[in-house]
């Protein structure tokens, strides 16, 4: 509730999440919450790690303190990526959002590692730690404020799809785990003088660098070329097969350039005997239209494919019992027959299972089964065969 008045307040036209202007709004107000309440804990635990002399109680203060040069970063990524497209980069500069939470993520590894030096440092040379109320007390407090951290960073990086807020909201999570193994180490001071304090530390620690790692796999997968939301994949393609006279896709990629920065291509096939007039003008209303709808730049490809001629279509449904054979091809597209006379090429592509690795060797020798497989029954046909593989985005 609170976390939604806060949007309501500060975002702009909070509901056009579509609008860049928009999303930046909510980047800026994730970053700029955060700032405030990791700074305001970082102080508190600090202040209360000297006092007790409590490694634990410390760690997790600068754990806190590096959230706050998190949030001054996600700020910073989402005002860079927001830059508008220039000559050296046509597509923008969305990708920064990605860069920022990278470097956010290496941040809380380079925490993590520090303070398992130092609480391994602390096990062999124990100090005594003071257990005190009141810095209990406001240890339990600063649990409760991460936890609403993490749902308000949740709740803005669903609203807008952003991986750098959701991963900040993984992390102010983590930092509940760490905080609630520092609040037990403070409570067994009251019972033990034994050294819980440096093994509390090292578990504080060990949470950090594990948040750190689930971080930076989580920003890295965009950068790599991650697969598309399967929802888009599924738009795109029935968005575009509802044109007529278009008949059906194929070789659907997605380039991913950013949040709110998406590019795909699409092949889609037409009958060979319909008007190419016609067919263009369809084609450019399909890209404009699902382009707008989408909130994506859409080229669409046309294949021309014969939907009239017998002969064809009998050499093709042959074609598709054949390939029914072989479990690792999943479909087959972009079928011609070329030639006059009995001598005729059947040129086709086949798509494989994205999972399935082949060799050249394998891939011919793939080739030459299918052409053998032809020829029993069509002994004067060739084979043109192009393999693709099962992918939508790159």
């Amino acid at each position: 509730m609170f976390s939604n008045l806060l949007v309501r307040k500060f975002v702009k036209d909070y509901k056009n999440t579509k609008d860049k202007r928009v999303r930046e709004g909510y980047g800026y107000l994730g970053g700029v919450v955060g700032i405030i309440i990791n700074l305001i804990l970082f102080i508190t635990k600090a202040v209360i790690g000297l006092l007790l002399n409590s490694i634990a109680v410390t760690a997790d203060a600068f754990n806190n303190l590096s959230d706050v040069a998190s949030s001054v970063i996600t700020i910073l990524g989402f005002k860079l990526a927001s830059k508008p497209a220039d000559k050296e980069h046509p597509f923008g500069h969305g990708r920064l959002e990605y860069i920022s939470g990278l470097i956010v993520s290496f941040m809380v590894m380079l925490v993590g590692f520090q303070f398992i030096k130092a609480s391994i440092e602390r096990i062999l040379n124990p100090k005594e730690v003071t257990f005190n109320l009141l810095s209990f007390i406001l240890i339990l407090l600063s649990i409760g404020a991460k936890v609403w951290i993490s749902s308000f960073n949740k709740y803005v990086g669903r609203a807008i799809n952003s991986s750098s807020l959701k991963a900040s909201s993984f992390d102010a999570l983590s930092d509940v785990v760490t905080s609630s193994c520092v609040a037990i180490s403070l409570l067994s001071s009251k019972f033990t003088t034994f050294p819980l304090d440096g093994y509390i530390g090292v578990v504080v620690a060990c949470f950090i660098l594990y948040s750190g790692f689930s971080l930076i796999k989580e920003t890295l997968n965009p950068l790599l070329g991650e697969a598309p939301d399967e929802e888009l994949v599924n738009d795109i393609i029935e968005g575009v097969k509802s044109y007529e006279p278009i008949t059906g896709v194929h070789d659907l990629i997605i380039h991913n350039y950013g949040p709110g920065r998406t590019m795909a291509s699409i092949h889609a096939e037409v009958p060979s005997n319909v008007s190419i007039l016609k067919i263009h003008e369809v084609i450019d209303e399909a890209e404009r239209e699902l382009s707008r709808k989408l909130d994506i730049y859409l080229v669409i490809h046309m294949d021309p494919i014969s939907t009239d001629d017998k002969a064809v279509l009998k050499d093709k449904d042959y074609l598709e019992k054949i390939l029914l054979d072989f479990n690792i091809i999943k479909s087959f597209h972009d079928f011609r027959v070329v030639g006059a006379g009995e001598i005729k090429n059947l040129i086709f592509d086949i798509v494989i299972d994205s999972k399935t690795n082949l060799s050249e060797a394998e891939e011919e020798t793939l080739k030459e089964d299918i052409t053998a497989r032809i020829k029993e029954q069509r002994p004067q046909y060739n084979t043109v065969i192009t393999i693709d593989r099962e992918f939508s985005h790159i």
